[in-house]
Formats: C-alpha cells, structure tokens, sequence
C-alpha cells in the first residue's frame, strides 16, 4: 500500500520558549519567514502525502488558523496589486479534507499522541513528522521523500537516523543495529534515552517514520516507559517481535528546533540558503565575530 497519510503531533506546549509560546502554539515560531509547523506540512506533501492528521492540544488555534482562508487578508493584498503574497497564501490552503485535526487530551507522551490518530489511519501505513526536527539536506530533498522510497522497496517500517555524540544519548531513542547498505540499518533492538554507558550505540531515531499498522497493536497496550510516558520507541521495540524495522541514515543537518540554539542554528543556516540575505548576513557574522 501507498503511504498516503501523514501524523504531525502537535499538542506539546512549548514550555522551553516561554514566554514566546504563552499565547502561541510552538509550531507557529518561525525560521525565516515560514512558521516550523509549514515546513513539515510541505515536506509531507512533497513526499505524495495526501492527508495530514494534526494531534492537537490547547491553544493550537493559530497552527489551524494558518492553514485556513483569510478573506480579509486576501481582499487586502488583491486590492493593493500584491499577487505573489496573495499566491503564497493561498497556496498554504489546501483543499477540504487534506487537513484533519484530532485532540490529545491528556499529555501522555509521542507514543499516546500518535494512537490518538488510529481511527483516521486506519489499517494502512502512514508517516509520523515532528516538526521541531527540521532537516537540510545537500540535495534539498526531503528525507520523508527518500524514506517512501525506501518503505515501497522494503515493505517494512523505516526511521530516520543518525549519529550523536555519546553524551547525547540520553536525549534519543537509541539503536542496537546491523549495517544493511551504505545509508541502511536493520534495527535490533532500540532502547529510549538511555545514560550513554548504558547505550548500545550512539545511533538515534530522529523525528522521521513509517509506521505499518501493526503499530496499534502496540501502542494500544498504553505502556509507560522513560518519563512516565507512552513512548514511541517502546511500541517499535513491540514490532519488532512481528516485523522488521529499518533506519535510513539520510545525509544532512538536522536542528532541533525545540532548543533554543537549535532553533537559532536554524533560522541562519536556512537564512543563509536564500540569495537575498545570504551577503549581508555574511557580513554581519565576521562582524560580531570579530567582536567576540
């Protein structure tokens, strides 16, 4: 089957931004120009997604207002002769029912948000995307569109990987793999956060999946695992006694955009690949530099 649907767990509140995320959905914060939240609906679609399903919380009005009609907006750009803005935002409405939002009411952890979506799914594959992994690539292709790829000639669940320093380890799903091919893991056995001299590697699960349905056998059992949470990792380690998953160890930088120097490392890195800013931002860096 094609992988058609798309889950974005959105509910998190944001809580190492505050008090820029007090009244604004985490998601909205922008690299650029884009909010983070815009990059990975892109990201989804240009890897032929045709449904995103938004696990939502509280306080996601804007995330969902961003992705609707503005009359008002739009009556004032067509007015002022501002097509190129009127196209950018009409281009981020996408047709009825390409969007779907459902709730996590209670913050139970990644692995509960993304069961909260099991009804929409279905029995069929799907991708998980954090937003706040946002990755650049060589190419500029998506990593979610090489990993469809890889899910169409494997038929078998693919993550995202890729190496952290050993004293990160307690920071990432954590993998016991065996090399397959040159940017291919098979995965044996994973472990969530755990201390680094307790890990099996210092290779990590990165914010990237292709989950088979029988996923939800998994995550219906509501276990609890690291933090008191219902984890991700510990449904995958469950799948793994039924069927194979594999890592893709894409080429690239990713940010955590859930930290503020990673968010920080973003907004110029992705800054610094536009040709209009690209000079003076050049500039302004041997500048302060030079200064500290």
């Amino acid at each position: 089957m094609k992988v058609k649907k798309a889950v974005l767990p959105v509910a998190g509140l944001g809580t190492r931004f505050i008090p820029a995320t007090k009244a604004m959905a985490k998601e909205m914060l922008t690299v650029v120009d884009k909010p983070i939240i815009q990059y990975a609906v892109e990201e989804a679609f240009d890897a032929g997604i045709e449904q995103i399903i938004f696990v939502t919380g509280r306080g996601k009005k804007a995330l969902e207002d961003h992705f609707d009609r503005s009359y008002e907006l739009e009556t004032m750009l067509k007015t002022k002769g501002k097509t190129d803005l009127l196209r950018q935002i009409n281009e981020l409405v996408p047709e009825t029912g390409t969007i779907v939002y459902t709730r996590q009411h209670d913050p139970l952890g990644l692995g509960h948000a993304i069961w909260c979506a099991r009804d929409i799914v279905g029995d069929e594959p799907f991708a998980v995307l954090l937003a706040d992994d946002m990755i650049q690539t060589p190419d500029n292709k998506a990593v979610l569109s090489k990993m469809v790829e890889k899910f169409e000639r494997f038929r078998a669940s693919v993550a995202a990987v890729m190496e952290v320093e050993k004293d990160q380890t307690d920071k990432y799903g954590i993998l016991d793999a065996s090399p397959l091919e040159e940017d291919m893991v098979k995965i044996n056995d994973m472990v969530e956060k755990p201390k680094p001299e307790e890990a099996p590697s210092n290779l990590a699960i990165v914010g990237r999946y292709i989950l088979t349905p029988k996923i939800w056998k998994y995550l219906g059992k509501k276990k609890t695992g690291a933090g008191g949470e219902i984890q991700l990792t510990d449904a995958m380690k469950g799948l793994l006694t039924e069927q194979p998953i594999f890592g893709y160890k894409f080429k690239g930088t990713r940010f955590d955009c859930g930290d503020k120097v990673g968010f920080q490392m973003a907004n110029l890195s992705f800054s610094l690949k536009r040709p209009e800013m690209r000079d003076q931002l050049l500039d302004f860096i041997k500048t302060i530099k030079t200064e500290a």
